[in-house]
């Protein structure tokens, strides 16, 4: 059964608050990156490049876990493990701007690159877990 989100966290996904994202490699071995993060109706959506390391491993093992630092109070987290149960390129481009006026301030995605397939991942809580 999937878990919540307590709501007294909720504030972290209105911050600029960064997720590290952990993924499986085909060997089994942990792979983490710094992501930006959002939230949903209730799941945790991110955005990358069709082709990364994370991409290729969300779309082969949609098992994942993603820890979400209060930048205010970094002894303040969330721990979310959960599953890949959307892997789209639908709505992309518009998210990731969305995501650059959050993290940068800036309407439009500043680091995109040539021929650059945008993909976001949609995350179904299943454990999750809190400090601080």
């Amino acid at each position: 059964m999937p878990d919540k989100i307590p709501e007294n966290y909720l504030d972290l996904f209105q911050k600029r608050a960064f997720g590290s994202l952990a993924t499986l490699m085909p060997d089994g071995r942990p792979q983490v990156t710094p992501v930006w993060i959002d939230l949903e109706g209730g799941r945790l959506v991110v955005n990358s490049a069709k082709g990364r390391a994370k991409d290729k491993n969300m779309r082969r093992d949609p098992r994942v876990s993603i820890a979400v630092i209060d930048p205010d109070n970094p002894y303040r987290y969330l721990e979310v493990r959960g599953r890949v149960v959307e892997v789209t390129e639908a709505g992309a481009d518009q998210h990731i701007d969305k995501m650059a006026k959050k993290y940068l301030d800036k309407d439009k995605y500043p680091y995109r690159r040539p021929g650059e397939v945008r993909v976001r991942y949609v995350i179904e809580p299943e454990r999750v877990s809190s400090m601080g």
